[in-house]
């Protein structure tokens, strides 16, 4: 029995290490896109597109924003980090819409079989673009608020968001 039962386990080995791990995945809309990422795409979040950033001392505003009672914001901080923000999710959902129909474009030339070269290149090229413009804007964001804030406020930043001492430039932030 114990015999047998080994038997079945090794041959349905194979077929355990062939199935792909895009199965399942074969019925999105938008093959390239998982319902979460467009989601996150449509309302402008980060989706660590500004991680070099973020980790090397250059906070967020959203993040900035949550934790503005314990890095000190005043006033004027607090409304020019919100603005930031605002302007930065708003260019960022722009981009976002933009990217979804540059994927859903290059997802059915392969679906109605009108896949070429020139085309693809054309549709590969034009998602890359967008997607490059959309990191931009998150960076962009992470520059500007470093900018908003002084040199103890970012290293609290980092500490509460526990990067410790290793995150940033030791203050060697533009325009400090």
């Amino acid at each position: 029995m114990k015999m047998a039962f080994l038997f079945l386990c090794l041959l349905s080995l194979p077929a355990a290490f062939a199935q792909s791990p895009y199965a399942k995945q074969e019925s999105r809309a938008i093959k390239a896109l998982s319902d979460e990422r467009i989601s996150a795409l449509e309302m402008g979040r980060g989706l660590g597109y500004a991680k070099a950033a973020e980790l090397n001392g250059y906070p967020g505003p959203l993040h900035v924003l949550e934790m503005a009672d314990e890095l000190g914001l005043d006033a004027e901080q607090r409304r020019r980090s919100q603005a930031l923000l605002e302007a930065m999710r708003d260019r960022a959902r722009a981009l976002g819409r933009e990217l979804i129909a540059a994927e859903a474009t290059l997802d059915r030339l392969f679906a109605e079989g009108g896949a070429s070269g020139q085309r693809l290149s054309e549709r590969v090229s034009e998602s890359a673009r967008i997607e490059g413009e959309l990191r931009q804007v998150h960076l962009q964001a992470h520059i500007e608020q470093a900018a908003l804030l002084s040199d103890e406020q970012i290293a609290a930043y980092a500490r509460r968001r526990g990067y410790g001492d290793r995150a940033g430039h030791n203050g060697a932030h533009p325009g400090h």
